[in-house]
């Protein structure tokens, strides 16, 4: 295959094919008729990913070395440290919740830093015409590996949980913050900031350039049948007369061609496995509250009414919409786009946008139902004062885990591209370059 310079880039959400036109730091270029953002060129973005990474390192280092909070009643106190608050589900036979919560905050977020840094790394050198000693495959892997779990690392959740904590138990006993808080909160602002540098396709086209797109052109989409979008690296895959590539050219990551049946099929039993678990999520205690001697249970909407009687009305908004609003509003809408698309119903471009806005706002809200879980692991670590008052998981904490996997892995499989259809009108040809605007 020939390697030229990347001309062509096929948006993920609607399919449209545009012209990618070269960009300057600090721009990114949006699909013109869906307005997803493509690319986003970062200046310098090797030595800020750099700088990022390793700061979020030390961060995440102290925020597991020195005690993360103390609570104390009648006398009695007790001390975690980051992990203690992590591996508490440990200790009640919940090893799945516990190693869920231990990957997604801490080793899946540290993996992550540490590859990416490593993968700009060597592009930089590459850039620079310097050996390296990684091989391609090697390097495509970790490309792979790194792209897909980002969507797991909850690190950010995780914080905005242990502010509803403190809410919660601040009434109860004194609360003491350590120095490993203030080092987490430092490591989650870092890591947005991590992200936030980070230039994929400046990463992709140092490390492997794009290939020939063949015949495909300004204005084809995936009705055109004529190629298949990689939507890891963004290559475009032309289809021979003969052969229709199972693998992208370019990263090798496995191509799923447009098949909304197929993909439907994926997205329902992800819905019904969340709708399920959904109910004894919502039915059984969240957690047990021990208070000199008796035991009292507290489902989710238990929390949240006894907070509003409190006075803690934002807290108790805060749990209402994330564990209650958000999940049921996304399954939903989840059923809604999955019967549309089922149904093959193609209406105007008006249309096929309302239908994308409600999309996206599933995939951006679903992982924020996790703030109930790390709040319930949070007061099972800190609240332990045995013979006076303790605080335990109750069964609902896993179903409730199972439900934000599943929710999120409907959304994940479900392909947007359907809900554009033959029907839409095409673009001038000169309406096809993609948007471009400053970050």
């Amino acid at each position: 295959m020939t390697k030229v310079e990347p001309s062509l880039i096929a948006c993920h959400e609607c399919g449209l094919v545009s012209v990618l036109p070269a960009l300057e730091n600090g721009t990114k270029a949006s699909c013109p008729r869906c307005g997803h953002t493509l690319v986003r060129r970062v200046g310098n973005c090797t030595a800020k990913v750099s700088a990022f990474g390793i700061s979020c390192l030390v961060m995440l280092v102290l925020s597991c070395a020195f005690p993360f909070m103390s609570f104390s009643a009648g006398g009695i106190s007790h001390q975690i440290s980051l992990i203690d608050a992590l591996q508490v589900f440990r200790h009640f036979d919940n090893n799945t919740l516990a190693a869920l919560l231990l990957s997604t905050v801490i080793f899946l977020p540290a993996l992550y830093i540490i590859i990416v840094i490593y993968l700009f790394v060597l592009a930089e050198k590459q850039s620079q015409g310097k050996k390296t000693f990684t091989s391609a495959t090697w390097a495509k892997r970790l490309c792979r590996l790194v792209f897909r779990v980002e969507i797991w690392l909850l690190v950010d959740i995780f914080l905005i949980g242990v502010i509803v904590s403190l809410v919660k138990i601040a009434a109860l006993a004194d609360v003491k913050l350590g120095s490993a808080f203030w080092s987490y909160t430092a490591y989650s602002a870092l890591v947005v900031l991590f992200s936030r540098a980070i230039d994929k396709a400046w990463l992709w086209d140092n490390l492997f350039p794009s290939y020939s797109t063949g015949s495909v052109k300004s204005g084809d989409t995936h009705l055109s049948l004529n190629h298949t979008a990689c939507s890891l690296c963004h290559q475009i895959n032309p289809h021979d007369s003969d052969v229709i590539p199972t693998h992208c050219g370019r990263c090798s990551t496995k191509l799923h061609h447009f098949d909304p049946n197929v993909n439907d099929s994926w997205g329902w039993s992800f819905l019904i496995s969340a709708i399920i678990f959904y109910i004894p999520a919502n039915l059984y205690p969240m957690m047990y509250t021990v208070s000199f001697g008796s035991t009292e249970r507290s489902t989710i909407m238990d929390g949240v009414i006894l907070l509003w009687q409190l006075g803690s009305y934002p807290v108790a908004s805060i749990i209402f919409i994330a564990s209650v609003f958000v999940p049921m509003t996304k399954m939903f809408i989840m059923i809604w786009l999955l019967r549309s698309s089922r149904a093959n119903i193609y209406e105007d471009d008006a249309s096929a946008l309302k239908k994308l806005k409600y999309y996206r706002f599933t995939e951006l809200v679903g992982r924020w139902s996790m703030i109930d879980v790390f709040v319930v692991a949070l007061l099972s670590a800190l609240v332990n004062l045995k013979g006076l008052m303790s605080i335990s998981p109750g069964p609902a904490a896993l179903y409730f885990a199972l439900v934000v996997f599943f929710t999120m892995c409907a959304a994940l499989v479900f392909d947007p591209r359907t809900f554009w259809g033959p029907y839409q009108k095409a673009m001038p040809n000169n309406d096809q370059r993609l948007i471009v605007q400053p970050t």
